[in-house]
């Protein structure tokens, strides 16, 4: 049996899942018990493993607080018409920032009181990425 890769759409969404429940500081687990599943369930859906069926999408986007079109948003290599173009480098970004890393990461920069603040951040930011270990 061979070990099926997730399909860069359920991968997106599920991503979109995790960035929003983290947001509003929701664990898996309540997300899970509000959808009626396990926070297993709800891992595999967010790793994209798991397709989410569009009755359990259209339930989380309630739960989470967003329309479901939401979760395609940004979508890697969407076009302005919705359908699938080449990636763009924004897409590369938004990407990035999909995880507890990046969610944090913009939290600090958005709670950031001051243009030099945010300026320090990108600047730590930059020289930590461009650092060789």
């Amino acid at each position: 049996m061979t070990r099926r890769d997730p399909n860069f759409v359920d991968a997106h969404v599920g991503s979109r899942i995790r960035m929003r429940r983290q947001l509003i500081g929701m664990s898996q687990e309540r997300l899970g018990e509000l959808l009626g599943i396990t926070f297993q369930q709800v891992q595999k859906y967010e790793k994209g493993s798991n397709r989410i069926s569009s009755s359990r999408l259209y339930f989380a986007a309630k739960i989470l607080g967003v329309p479901v079109q939401f979760f395609f948003e940004d979508l890697p290599g969407a076009d302005e018409h919705g359908g699938l173009g080449e990636a763009r480098e924004e897409d590369a970004v938004l990407s990035a920032l999909m995880n507890v890393e990046g969610v944090t990461l913009a939290r600090a920069f958005r709670d950031a009181d001051s243009t030099n603040k945010r300026k320090l951040i990108s600047v730590i930011a930059r020289v930590i990425a461009e650092t060789k270990e």
